[in-house]
């Protein structure tokens, strides 16, 4: 049974310690992430961002009970469980199918993740364009010909990512 948890952050690595002590070590955690590479002043610097912010996934079998949930509902780093998980356990699979489906090999997002049909502006977020707005062209399976301003670009699907505006 996947649930969803909202989390302090900098206490991650205490409250996964927690459940492990107090639900054994079936539990899976799922975060998924992604890896922005940003320019500044020739220099590049890479920054890993969760691609849910404060929430994570959390799988264990018990979590249909309510005793588990409360027993594990005052740990350390953990804000509170989103309710209504037990409703929406398709919708969290196809989720957590489709990062994996999209991960690299160091477990990073990639820009397939990201859908672009129906989509008119983009933003880069890494990349030598970060920041800057953009729309596709014509798109191609390992890259994207995009109008830049005045300009028109051919940009690597692997090299950037880039967010619907």
């Amino acid at each position: 049974m996947w649930t969803v948890l909202k989390v302090n952050r900098k206490n991650l690595t205490l409250l996964k310690n927690e459940f492990l002590k107090k639900i054994g070590n079936d539990v899976i955690f799922y975060i998924p992430k992604i890896q922005l590479k940003r320019f500044l002043k020739k220099n590049i610097y890479i920054k890993e961002s969760l691609l849910l912010g404060d929430y994570i996934l959390c799988f264990h079998k018990d979590f249909s009970k309510k005793s588990v949930l409360a027993s594990l509902k005052y740990c350390k780093g953990l804000k509170y469980f989103l309710s209504d998980f037990l409703n929406s356990q398709k919708e969290i699979e196809r989720f957590i199918n489709k990062c994996r489906e999209n991960e690299d090999e160091n477990g990073f997002l990639k820009s397939t993740f990201f859908d672009f049909k129906n989509k008119k502006k983009f933003e880069f977020i890494s990349g030598p364009f970060t920041n800057m707005v953009f729309s596709i062209i014509h798109e191609k399976k390992l890259s994207i010909n995009a109008i830049l301003g005045n300009y028109k670009v051919t940009v690597s699907k692997r090299e950037n990512l880039f967010r619907p505006v």
